[in-house]
């Protein structure tokens, strides 16, 4: 991992205190709400409708033991609402201390932050210090800036990786912070970069998406993706550079960056992104670009240049841990029971993938269940997740896209000690890249910006899906679901994607077909196609079935769903899909009472 160096903590510690000053102004009535909000946004403070909600930055998506255990004492201290805000919140739909809201949860986003929901704007204060304690913080989780550079959860340790790259994440997060030009831009601006073969990071959705690759000469360099993004117009990456020098990188991005923050548009929040300019221009976007880059280098000096030194010294920070030494060690003998070794090997086959070093395995800890909203982890699971990476995976986790945690040191030979450690946490279930294993974002049950909630839904579905025999047989299934079409919860790359729709102010969910987010199962980066009109929420789960039918009656041996989708076509499950609607008016989920009226203002979303 990183090692920060004192200017950094410096730094965070700085930007604590500046917090601690700007809101005891503003408690004291000296510092305006108007005047306030756009200091507390920079330092990942939204204002929802009851209580704030913290996003915290995990650059590339790297966490230590010690980190996630300061996670999990403010989601257990600070994450708790009062009894009044409680109360307005939830009115009569709960009883206070007996609610099933993720109150004292962290949230594992797909940018690779985490996200707490209920923390009083009076203690945020306390909480910038207390992540400042272990390099944390909120920086640039917000507003209309460069946000958190996210990466491939296998980073530094993939068996496919062609480069690591992390030390490119880390430069250009130091490069992009607080970057005086791009402070105010057009809109938000993702990044993410991957040094593999698969495509684990979503590359092709991102504003900017990054691959290290090598040329015939066996040069290490860039292919430079710009433009992709979900939203209200899906688009995926439009590559600009199919090979530049790793060096030449920052160069490069400033000239991507600077054409935007000059050209895209500001008179219209919905066209602001730089996907809108580069469908709008095309070509002369390109040639803009390499123009700005032209006079950076030639003419400016090639000023933001990555000298050999520095990579070198980046990357120090990035050596393998201690634990390459320790893997050669012979562990204590752990023996599976006869009667559980099916569950074992199906959680080798799902959960664990291969590492660069053959004696080690990166392993998946899944959060899906029953009864938690995916992405969710309580502060005894997040504490749980710190003792895991101490035993047996040299005190790391990585979060991943698909938000779960990751261990990516873990010896071959503890494999078995580990999973019954995980599956006595509740954290084994072999349920990656399966149905259950979906991404959903919090939707309408905390965000004002979402049309519909997502938790029913994916609670509905995955209520449904609970045999593992089926799970498993299904085979790997990508399902997204998103509140509404901001697409926080990605369903345009979801084989089976969900979005909620508003009709006569009740919630509806639009259903998609064909959906990837780039990697290697799901082919090339692709928006999925609706199939039709929009479904009620009771109906959703019936679609589910019907699309899942149509697939098994049309599957070819052990063929994967989005395989047999394209053989097959989008027109045989469109019918499917549209024939489960239900015929009689029973009571759908729209009569329900809504969890929660947690909502994000339109201009901080």
């Amino acid at each position: 991992m990183y090692q920060y160096t004192d200017f950094d903590r410096q730094f965070i510690r700085s930007r604590a205190e500046q917090h601690r000053d700007q809101l005891t102004r503003n408690l004291a009535g000296t510092l305006t709400d108007e005047d306030f909000r756009p200091l507390r946004l920079q330092n990942g403070w939204y204002i929802q409708r009851y209580a704030p909600m913290l996003r915290v930055a995990v650059p590339y998506g790297e966490l230590s033991a010690k980190q996630l255990r300061v996670l999990a004492r403010i989601a257990r201290e600070f994450d708790q609402p009062s009894k009044e805000v409680f109360d307005k919140a939830i009115g009569t739909q709960a009883t206070w201390g007996t609610t099933h809201l993720p109150i004292g949860y962290g949230h594992f986003t797909t940018r690779q932050n985490v996200q707490f929901n209920w923390i009083p704007l009076e203690k945020s204060a306390d909480v910038m210090d207390l992540l400042a304690t272990v390099d944390m913080h909120g920086i640039q989780t917000s507003g209309n800036c460069i946000r958190n550079i996210t990466s491939d959860e296998q980073a530094g340790v993939a068996s496919d990786e062609i480069a690591d790259p992390r030390p490119f994440a880390e430069i250009l997060r130091q490069w992009s912070t607080l970057h005086p030009e791009f402070a105010f831009l057009p809109r938000k601006f993702k990044i993410a970069i991957t040094g593999a073969t698969a495509d684990r990071a979503a590359t092709y959705w991102h504003d900017v998406g990054l691959h290290l690759i090598k040329n015939s000469s066996g040069e290490l360099g860039f292919r430079v993706l710009v433009g992709g993004g979900m939203g209200r117009t899906p688009i995926t990456g439009t590559v600009v550079r199919e090979f530049l020098p790793w060096n030449q990188i920052m160069n490069f991005l400033e000239a991507v960056v600077r054409v935007y923050n000059r050209w895209g548009r500001r008179d219209n929040l919905y066209k602001a992104r730089i996907k809108i300019l580069v469908k709008a221009e095309g070509q002369r976007y390109i040639d803009e670009v390499e123009a700005e880059y032209r006079q950076i280098i030639e003419q400016d000096g090639a000023p933001h240049t990555i000298t050999q030194a520095e990579l070198d010294r980046v990357s120090a920070c990035f050596v393998p841990p201690a634990l390459m030494a320790y893997a050669q060690a012979a562990p204590d003998s752990v023996a599976i029971p006869e009667a559980r070794q099916k569950d074992f090997d199906r959680w080798l086959q799902q959960n664990v993938a291969a590492h660069k070093d053959p004696a080690l395995r990166c392993v998946t800890l899944s959060y899906k269940r029953l009864g938690q909203a995916p992405g969710d982890a309580s502060a005894d699971q997040l504490d749980t997740a710190a003792d895991l990476a101490e035993k047996f995976s040299a005190g790391e986790v990585r979060v991943t896209h698909d938000q779960n945690l990751l261990l990516p040191w873990v010896r071959e030979t503890d494999l078995p000690a580990l999973w019954l450690a995980a599956t006595h946490a509740g954290l084994a279930r072999s349920n990656v890249r399966l149905l259950t294993d979906m991404i959903a974002c919090p939707g309408g049950d905390f965000c004002a910006l979402a049309n519909a909630r997502s938790i029913p839904i994916a609670a509905a579905i995955t209520e449904r899906y609970q045999d593992m025999d089926e799970l498993h047989d299904l085979g790997e299934i990508d399902l997204h679901i998103s509140g509404c079409i901001n697409s926080c919860g990605h369903h345009h790359s979801g084989h089976i994607g969900i979005l909620g729709v508003d009709k006569d102010g009740k919630e509806w969910y639009q259903v998609s077909l064909g959906g990837s987010d780039g990697s290697t199962l799901s082919g090339a980066a692709a928006a999925g196609k609706v199939v039709g009109p929009s479904f009620g929420a009771a109906e959703v789960p019936g679609v589910i079935e019907a699309l899942l039918d149509t697939f098994r009656l049309n599957r070819d041996g052990r063929e994967t769903f989005i395989d047999t989708l394209k053989r097959v076509g989008f027109d045989t499950f469109k019918a499917a899909a549209n024939s489960a609607r239900l015929a009689d008016k029973r009571e759908d989920l729209h009569t329900l009472p809504k969890v929660s009226g947690f909502a994000l203002d339109v201009q901080e979303g």
